[in-house]
């Protein structure tokens, strides 16, 4: 074959190449649709001409983004403006571990006047001190990300919501901001006294006369560490992201717990946070960590509805093995079939 039919074939090909690879963040964005915007009430406080997420009335809410769960988190994003009294008040914090150049343009191709910032997390400041837990799922080092939030976030952001990705609220977010966490505690959440509390650390943990005496004096329950509301003053002024880094390392030593992320938040706050209505935390919809069977809600009236544990709706609605209460979720769903050459 002559020379220059090679060098023309090269040409195509790398042609090709780089206009798939060009589009392809492109494309990734198209498959979630553009969100209907949603507006303020003539009461709510007034926005500055700035846009500034760091007005006093910005409501701030932190979430991770994770390429996983990005699907959850575009519902739960949805969910949150949707019934939000101020929704442009609400001011979005999103911590991720990829191009922040690429979220950017992610989230705002699908929420085009929302308020955010994305900030970068570094996976190897927390990889070393992770330990392998029950489900790998939770072994990712973004699932930390919550306990860097004091130190990523910018100053303005005082207190800020914490919400995980598999969830969706049905009431007003500035609700839940306005909880009242007393004169010193740091965090509050949905606690759960009637669960088994010692089962969420091990044998080691509970046979070791020093470490059996931690939760002495204090009535440690268990409280889902997916929705908190988080005074980020007093976190940053107790070193409390030191603290919960103390305890990864002994866990890498002696094997304390089994359950990712969460035993570190127990071992320091449980007993020490202010309490909020189960309303704001019903969880548990994705099943137990094992098999993620179908469950039901809990007694009593509903603001967020928590898909934690195994099963997500979007997996089990594509499956075609969808629980129930996956039709819930179904309505905030902004993901849209890829284009496809076939079709």
């Amino acid at each position: 074959m002559p020379k220059h039919k090679h060098s023309f074939s090269f040409l195509f090909l790398s042609v090709f190449v780089f206009f798939c690879f060009h589009d392809a963040n492109a494309a990734a964005a198209s498959q979630f649709r553009e969100a209907p915007q949603f507006y303020n009430s003539p009461d709510c406080p007034p926005i500055p001409p700035s846009d500034s997420i760091c007005s006093p009335s910005t409501v701030h809410v932190a979430m991770t983004l994770d390429a996983n769960y990005l699907r959850g988190s575009m519902a739960a994003i949805l969910s949150v403006l949707q019934h939000s009294s101020c929704p442009q008040n609400v001011g979005f914090h999103f911590v991720a571990s990829g191009s922040d150049t690429d979220l950017r343009r992610l989230i705002s191709a699908s929420f085009p006047y929302l308020r955010f910032r994305v900030y970068h997390f570094d996976e190897s400041s927390v990889s070393h001190l992770i330990s392998t837990s029950i489900r790998a799922a939770l072994d990712r080092p973004l699932n930390y990300a919550r306990s860097y939030l004091a130190s990523l976030l910018p100053a303005c952001a005082r207190r800020v919501v914490y919400l995980d990705s598999d969830l969706v609220l049905v009431d007003d977010i500035a609700k839940l901001a306005a909880t009242d966490l007393g004169p010193s505690s740091v965090l509050a959440a949905p606690e759960y006294c009637n669960a088994n509390f010692t089962s969420y650390f091990t044998r080691t943990f509970w046979s070791n006369p020093t470490l059996s005496l931690t939760f002495a004096g204090r009535k440690a329950c268990y409280f889902n560490t997916g929705v908190m509301v988080i005074d980020l003053d007093r976190w940053r002024v107790g070193h409390y992201t030191s603290r919960i880094e103390e305890w990864m390392e002994l866990q890498k030593r002696m094997r304390i717990y089994e359950l990712g992320s969460l035993p570190p938040f127990l071992l320091v706050f449980a007993g020490n946070i202010a309490a909020v209505d189960h309303r704001w935390n019903q969880h548990g919809l994705g099943g137990d960590n094992f098999r993620g069977l179908c469950r039901d809600l809990h007694p009593g009236p509903v603001s967020l509805l928590h898909w934690s544990g195994k099963g997500k709706p979007w997996v089990r609605l594509d499956a075609n093995r969808p629980c129930p209460l996956d039709a819930l979720w179904a309505p905030y769903d902004l993901y849209q079939t890829p284009f496809s050459l076939d079709s």
